[in-house]
């Protein structure tokens, strides 16, 4: 079973997506350590987890946006790709089914946390009273506007609609290919484009009175 050690924090990619050699060579070793994985090669599996984890754990914890539950649903998709592995076929990169599979859970749990009242009006009334009000005296730095903006676009990624929120992750953070997301969200090229065009329209809005600053 995979330890949490295996689950390093995830680090933020910011370029766009870009298809190199050296992609196409890590796709054919993830597709050979696939085939050893399979056999019960667990020194195959520890190194195809090293490899990934980063970007699974990192796209669960911008779906999700918690941390700790980002690193449990990561390991349910490792351990998925180790009882599946023996049937898997290389009929698309690596990286496309890691990230089926990653979505698949994904949207799982977001149909259970919509069907779950996660906080009641009351602790959500109580919790405001306890909120500091601003010193108008006080002038937020660099550093605090910086994160204040971080928080507001994070929150605005999150209140998307899940296909435009896994659209947006794949495309800013994991660098995908619009095929690639196509692919992954069992949509035509198309409809990925649209749907990153209504999902950065409803960013641009959120994000107006920052923009405007």
């Amino acid at each position: 079973m995979l330890g949490a050690a295996l689950f390093a924090r995830p680090t933020i990619l910011t370029m766009e997506a870009n298809s190199t050699p050296a992609q196409t060579a890590e796709d054919a070793s993830d597709v050979a350590l696939m085939a050893l994985i399979g056999e019960g090669d667990h020194a195959a599996f520890r190194t195809l987890v090293e490899r990934h984890q980063d970007a699974v754990v990192g796209t669960v914890a911008k779906m999700l946006g918690n941390p700790a539950e980002a690193e449990d649903i990561s390991q349910q998709v490792f351990l998925r790709i180790w009882r599946h592995a023996k049937h898997y076929r290389p009929e698309a990169k690596f990286t496309t089914y890691l990230f089926t599979i990653t979505r698949n859970l994904v949207f799982n749990e977001t149909r259970r946390r919509r069907n779950r009242r996660e906080v009641s009006t009351d602790e959500r009334e109580e919790s405001s009273h306890l909120q500091v009000e601003a010193d108008p005296d006080r002038q937020p730095d660099s550093a605090l506007l910086q994160a204040e903006l971080q928080q507001a676009v994070d929150a605005a990624i999150a209140a998307l609609p899940a296909a435009q929120r896994m659209a947006v992750v794949l495309r800013r953070y994991e660098q995908m290919p619009y095929e690639e997301i196509a692919v992954v969200l069992d949509l035509s090229v198309s409809a990925v484009k649209s749907l990153l065009f209504r999902a950065r329209t409803t960013l641009r809005d959120s994000l107006s009175h920052y923009l405007a600053e």
